[in-house]
């Protein structure tokens, strides 16, 4: 090796992050430490063989539609589809994950097509302050958006650790501040954004599993604190209960609750609704929005079994269902 240690060798394996070893990165990939990682390809063709997909609509339009405010001096927050959601919030506005393309894929013909238009008009936007990404899945990171987005308002974009040489290949200009999990940024005017870990994984290819980071993010500001979870399973439930010690209980949580069939396959990466009601106890948090589902076809479940298990996992915990509302595309949820 002419003296070169394996460590850098093996950095040099992630075309994303060159980054030192840590608790949770072992010089090529992330990990969650105790949490499982890969699923095999057998595991994966055996689901794929396996049959039990619902066949979903060719179209599932919303009855709701969305032109927000140009700002809002508390809290105010619309699901655009699937996880793609505007955050007003001490008259800063945040997008998470956005994505206006048709497919969430690398292709433009075939892969996951949404089954329903964006809940705000991509014209109807107001000015974005930030954007967050919480991970490189195609339907939670879309360079095409990205680029629009720069192109017109310049917002500052937050990314886990790797996401910025993704997002830059695709748009060299578009400038991307980086964080691992722990860290935060400021945002003005007593807003401040935290990464937290996520029980899931990444990638945008077959070679490059984990060399990205992913994550969830806390908005901690004087109207409140909102917990947006990204993709995660539930896991032991540390994630949940880690952020109502460090943060306090938020007054809004933006949960998945689509994607999870068949739990032996999707179990750890994505929770289903009754383990986000789990999650809500757990992060104590005043309300939840439950998004993730309706728009993209990615799992076996029916469109609209999330929000019906949703139904049955408050009933049986004995929680309000005003407390935790399965939103649709361009549905609007304010205190």
């Amino acid at each position: 090796m002419g003296g070169v240690g394996y460590a850098a060798v093996a950095r040099r394996r992630n075309p994303y992050y060159d980054g030192p070893v840590s608790d949770h990165f072992d010089g090529v990939r992330f990990f969650r430490p105790g949490m499982p990682t890969d699923r095999g390809p057998m595991e994966l063709l055996r689901w794929q063989l396996g049959g039990g997909r619902a066949d979903w609509p060719s179209a599932y339009p919303s009855p709701f539609q969305d032109r927000p405010p140009q700002r809002v001096e508390g809290l105010r927050l619309t699901l655009v589809g699937h996880a793609t959601v505007l955050l007003q919030i001490g008259a800063r506005n945040i997008l998470v994950d956005p994505v206006w393309s048709e497919r969430a894929s690398p292709l433009r013909l075939a892969g996951p097509r949404r089954v329903n238009p964006p809940g705000i008009d991509f014209a109807d936007l107001p000015p974005i302050d930030a954007v967050l990404i919480t991970h490189n899945h195609y339907d939670h990171l879309d360079t095409a958006t990205l680029s629009r987005l720069w192109a017109g308002s310049r917002p500052r974009i937050l990314a886990p650790l790797g996401n910025d040489v993704v997002i830059q290949a695709h748009d060299e200009d578009v400038e991307v501040q980086t964080l691992d999990w722990g860290q935060s940024a400021d945002l003005g005017s007593g807003l401040t954004v935290h990464l937290e870990p996520a029980n899931h994984w990444s990638a945008r290819g077959v070679n490059d599993r984990r060399m990205a980071l992913w994550g969830s993010y806390v908005v901690a500001s004087p109207a409140g604190t909102v917990y947006l979870a990204g993709d995660t399973g539930y896991g032991d439930g540390d994630i949940f209960r880690s952020v109502r010690e460090r943060f306090g209980p938020p007054r809004l949580a933006v949960l998945p609750i689509g994607a999870y069939e068949p739990r032996w396959f999707m179990g750890a990466q994505h929770m289903n609704p009754a383990d986000a009601v789990q999650a809500l106890a757990d992060l104590g948090a005043e309300s939840a929005v439950g998004v993730h589902w309706g728009t993209f076809q990615l799992t076996n479940e029916a469109i609209e079994q999330p929000p019906q298990d949703l139904a049955l996992a408050l009933e049986a915990a004995a929680i309000d269902p005003g407390r935790f509302r399965a939103l649709r595309p361009g549905e609007v949820w304010e205190p």
